[in-house]
């Protein structure tokens, strides 16, 4: 035996790769699973020779920002013995294809915004940026995470990010477009890459596992597709894990197990127990879920999907071709969606978006699953808003004699008439002299304001005035800042109505147009918000326009200048000055004026005085008339 022969092997073995690395997209044909708008602008650009110098990558995590952008580098710099020019057609690896996509490319730099975040960094990029790329076509900065730059090196990116050299470009990712200043975002070409849909990754990961040869079965496919969220690197990463729980097979149990899910199919008898009210069932199914291994927490989030699939058929029917569907959903789903109201479906969805955070926070997540179940069984036997409405109309119109509504009577309330029919008024003698009292070291000076004398009624009726039906609000008209903000009170925004108050200045306001400037603490976002929620309840397109010049007060700042003018004109009145005189040590703490309409529209000023002396009794006959 030869000495090559007898000597053991010590090659070793290729390193696993990944399925997400292995199975990485290398060129534009791949990244049509899902992201078709984008490379055929991209497709559409490169044949016409229109080639930005600047692109932004936005998305969810795993949907292929950074390899897209790689395959963007290798496409400005493809080269072949044929092609010397970009293109999109990548089938033929080029001269320097392999080195960009690996991240070796000398003239491909690849930066982490997270770790380098500093202008220090910014400022030796646009110190390299004018010398020519080594061998490549252009010289490409990719900027993975852009929004984590400081405010600095975004300022002194600017310039260079508008004007670079020719052979310069770059290319930027993020997950928080948001955050990224939009003098930066109006620099550069914008691609927002979409979730990957969950019949598109079912479709992905057939392919792959066919290609591997591993056995599956498709409704553990769906699982998994489900479980990534329209990531496909997420996606890909669970089904790495699948195949090593399920020993080289990807099957349902081991996949529900792996990620502690519940039986779609005992979900979906979750959701019939509750539709038709049977906590006992609903409960017991529940407690099945939760020793099987489901989480709580899950199960619930299960529910709530299958809920908003319910009412989803109801308006798309389509929807029941899902191929992320397992068989029972799509048949059961349909059968609920044809017998269930929307308004239930719509309680019970209300109901699991509350439930789900509480079950997450609570130290017995069992236990609060079982109290949202109770309370959605219970909801279900309620009738619903028109039902109830209609009910109500026909007890006020039972008594058949069309003189009012009769209140129900009742043993427990000593036959007085329910709160529904109950009226009640107070009203104030005009003529009763004013007294003021030192109560507590507090002196009030109220102007009366004369109200007329309510109508007797009859003891033992009560008699309604008929229903009058409510005009229809007119719509705010939007002429200064204080109806900005008086709309988001009545869109019922109240984190925008406070910055609003607090942070803008107005400069102009006109129909369709505000410039504002911003205080040095805004946020970043407000100008953006400001703009859609216009939008959105005007029903107009609103340019907001961030302006260099100063503006005029906040409204909280107004308030403020306002009540201090108040307070000075309340020093010189000449009642308030002798009470301040008489209780030495009292200050004037607040100043209102409250206008109320009556028949002589009258003003009533409250003016509150803190009196800090012991010497503050006004005796009982001492009256102050004002």
């Amino acid at each position: 035996m030869s000495d090559e022969t007898s000597k053991p092997s010590t090659e070793k073995p290729a390193a696993y790769r990944v399925l997400a690395r292995k199975y990485r997209p290398k060129d534009f044909s791949d990244l049509m699973v899902g992201q078709e708008p984008m490379v055929r602008t991209l497709t559409n650009a490169f044949e016409t020779g229109r080639i930005a110098q600047a692109y932004m990558l936005t998305g969810v995590r795993g949907v292929g920002k950074t390899t897209t952008a790689r395959i963007l580098a290798r496409a400005l710099n493809y080269k072949t013995p044929e092609i010397d020019k970009p293109t999109i057609d990548l089938r033929i690896p080029g001269e320097h294809c392999q080195a960009i996509m690996e991240g070796r490319h000398v003239d491909v730099i690849e930066m982490d915004a997270a770790s380098h975040t500093g202008i220090d960094d910014i400022r030796e990029i646009i110190e390299q940026v004018r010398y020519r790329p080594v061998s490549a076509r252009y010289k490409v900065y990719i900027i993975d995470e852009v929004h984590m730059l400081s405010t600095q090196a975004f300022n002194g990116l600017l310039k260079t990010l508008e004007e670079p050299p020719e052979h310069v470009k770059f290319i930027f990712a993020t997950t928080e477009i948001r955050k990224v200043p939009i003098t930066v975002l109006s620099r550069c070409q914008r691609f927002d890459l979409r979730r990957i849909g969950a019949s598109d990754l079912v479709g992905l990961f057939t392919t792959i596992l066919g290609k591997e040869g591993v056995e599956f079965e498709p409704d553990a496919l769906a699982m998994v597709a489900r479980a990534a969220e329209g990531s496909a690197r997420d996606g890909l990463s669970l089904l790495d894990q699948a195949i090593a729980h399920g020993a080289g097979r990807v099957e349902v149990n081991a996949v529900r197990s792996m990620l502690g899910l519940a039986d779609r199919a005992r979900i979906v008898d979750l959701f019939e127990h509750i539709v038709k009210g049977d906590a006992a069932a609903a409960l017991a199914e529940f407690a099945a879920q939760y020793e099987a291994g489901a989480s709580p927490s899950v199960v619930l989030t299960d529910l709530a999907d299958f809920t908003h699939l319910v009412t989803r058929m109801k308006y798309v029917p389509d929807a029941a071709g899902d191929q992320s569907l397992s068989e029972v959903e799509r048949v059961r789903g349909v059968e609920f969606a044809n017998s269930i109201a929307v308004t239930a479906l719509s309680r019970m969805w209300q109901m699991l978006l509350k439930g789900i955070p509480e079950t997450e926070a609570s130290s017995r997540p069992a236990g609060a699953a079982e109290m949202v179940i109770i309370r959605l069984a219970h909801a279900a036997n309620l009738p619903s808003p028109e039902d109830a409405a209609r009910r109500l109309a026909d007890l006020t119109s039972g008594d058949g004699g069309g003189n009012g509504f009769r209140a129900p009577q009742s043993g427990g309330n000593g036959g007085q008439p329910s709160a529904q029919a109950s009226v009640s008024a107070v009203a104030r003698q005009p003529d009763q002299p004013m007294r003021a009292q030192a109560g507590g070291g507090t002196v009030t000076m109220l102007r009366p304001v004369p109200q007329a004398e309510p109508a007797a009624q009859p003891v033992g009726r009560v008699e309604t005035a008929p229903a009058v039906q409510p005009a229809a609000a007119p719509k705010v008209p939007v002429n200064s800042i204080s109806d900005v903000a008086d709309l988001c009170t009545k869109n019922r925004d109240i984190r925008l109505r406070a910055l609003v108050r607090a942070f803008v200045r107005p400069v102009s306001v006109e129909p369709g147009k505000l410039e504002i400037s911003l205080t040095d603490d805004a946020p970043k976002s407000l100008v953006a918000d400001l703009s859609n929620r216009l939008q959105e309840w005007t029903g107009q397109r609103w340019l907001v326009i961030l302006s260099r010049e100063a503006g005029g007060p906040t409204l909280s700042e107004a308030e403020t200048m306002a009540q201090e003018a108040r307070v000075a004109d309340a020093r010189q009145d000449p009642d308030v000055a002798a009470i301040l005189q008489r209780f030495p040590g009292a200050k004037i703490t607040d100043v209102r004026i409250k206008v109320q309409e009556a028949e002589d529209e009258a003003e009533t000023v409250e003016v509150a005085a803190a009196a800090e002396s012991a010497e503050g009794d006004i005796l009982p006959g001492d009256d102050i008339e004002h």
